[in-house]
């Protein structure tokens, strides 16, 4: 099985996978010491062809292939795809055109939520894979003939299994329901960490006014530190030691040492130092650039019943029309809807609106009714 190692070879290969309408894509990666995804393995697929290629062999520029995931007239075909894209937007800076991710589109066709790959290829092609070697170490060389037979397998059962859904959304009308799927895939802001709202990462349930000025800009600190080294955030500062100096705000090296989180001889550091810039930095943050800690919203009071006939109607709903429920409404949305008018929430646009939302503010008006018929609940006009 040949492992394209030279950028001639994938140019040639990238040409050959452009001569149909879409291209199966798959990466192995490592990350376990990097802030970045390590690309170290790179599939993709064209109509009759697969390729796997060594992102890791000296001198190979990934330009050819870059330029077909920048193409519109080519399909690219991912499964479960947010962190395939976050590697290639870390790459290049932009997110791949015309995507089409069969995870989601499994749940829009009724395949179930967040369905794997493997039920995804069991369900539309009957085949099954062997997903043995997915957690083997893809940095090491060389790699063995049945990594290199896994990984292929990978993208060429996708082929399959994206005609399988192609079809299906085509058959049921839902082409539009995909693409307002991929738009959130493809907007760049999906990817984007900024590190001036890296403290949201952190559980932090209730603290004063002074922690969270300093938890910002101690955590902004640390994110840009993690990225410049492209080394995890933990190794830069563990989550309880920055949680621990934002609740003391140390002004002094030694009062930064005298903290049990912090490993002896860490205030004298260069990172010592830079922690105690980043406090004095937070100390000084003007009040309205203070974080506040964002409180759950106080909801009027919910009919309980009307929330469950609203449950009701959705599972309802999402049987109808062969979607994940979860794909259309969350409990927090069924809530919101309960309490107000009109709330902005998704299930109350795009194709949402069409398959539920519509007929959930006709079941609060009065318009819509639920009934057994025949053993059967249906939701009837009332």
């Amino acid at each position: 099985m040949q492992l394209i190692t030279t950028t001639e070879d994938l140019a040639r290969a990238v040409a050959e996978a452009s001569q149909g309408s879409f291209v199966t894509v798959d990466t192995e990666f490592m990350r376990e010491s990097t802030y970045y995804s390590k690309l170290c393995l790179l599939q993709f697929a064209g109509e009759t062809s697969g390729h796997l290629v060594d992102t890791l062999a000296p001198g190979l520029d990934l330009a050819p292939f870059v330029a077909l995931l920048d193409r519109e007239d080519i399909v690219k075909v991912f499964h479960a795809a947010r962190q395939d894209i976050e590697i290639f937007y870390h790459l290049t800076g932009r997110t791949p055109r015309n995507l089409f991710d069969t995870q989601v589109a499994g749940m829009v066709c009724g395949l179930g939520e967040s369905i794997s790959y493997e039920n995804l290829i069991r369900e539309t092609t009957g085949h099954a894979v062997d997903k043995s070697s997915r957690f083997t170490d893809w940095s090491r060389r060389p790699l063995s003939d049945k990594q290199l037979v896994y990984a292929l397998g990978d993208v060429t059962h996708l082929r399959d299994a994206y005609r399988s859904l192609s079809k299906r959304i085509a058959d049921q009308g839902r082409a539009a329901w995909i693409a307002e799927e991929m738009a959130v895939l493809a907007d760049p802001a999906t990817y984007s960490v900024e590190p001036d709202e890296s403290w949201r990462r952190l559980k932090v349930r209730s603290g004063s006014k002074k922690f969270f000025a300093v938890l910002k800009t101690l955590a902004a600190w640390r994110e840009r530190e993690a990225q410049s080294k492209d080394v995890p955030r933990q190794r830069v500062l563990k989550d309880d030691a920055l949680l621990d100096i934002a609740s003391h705000a140390p002004r002094t090296a030694a009062e930064l040492e005298g903290l049990r989180s912090v490993p002896r001889g860490y205030a004298q550091s260069r990172n010592g130092a830079a922690v105690l810039e980043a406090i004095a930095a937070g100390l000084a943050l003007p009040s309205d650039q203070v974080p506040q800690l964002e409180r759950n919203e106080r909801l009027p009071e919910i009919d309980s019943g009307l929330v469950d006939a609203l449950k009701l109607l959705l599972k309802l709903k999402a049987d109808e029309s062969g979607v994940a429920a979860r794909l259309i409404a969350n409990a927090a949305e069924i809530d919101r809807l309960a309490a107000f008018a009109e709330p902005d929430v998704p299930a109350l646009h795009g194709w949402r609106r069409e398959v539920f939302g519509a007929a959930a503010l006709d079941l609060k008006a009065g318009r819509l009714a639920l009934r057994i018929e025949g053993g059967k609940l249906k939701a009837v006009a009332a």
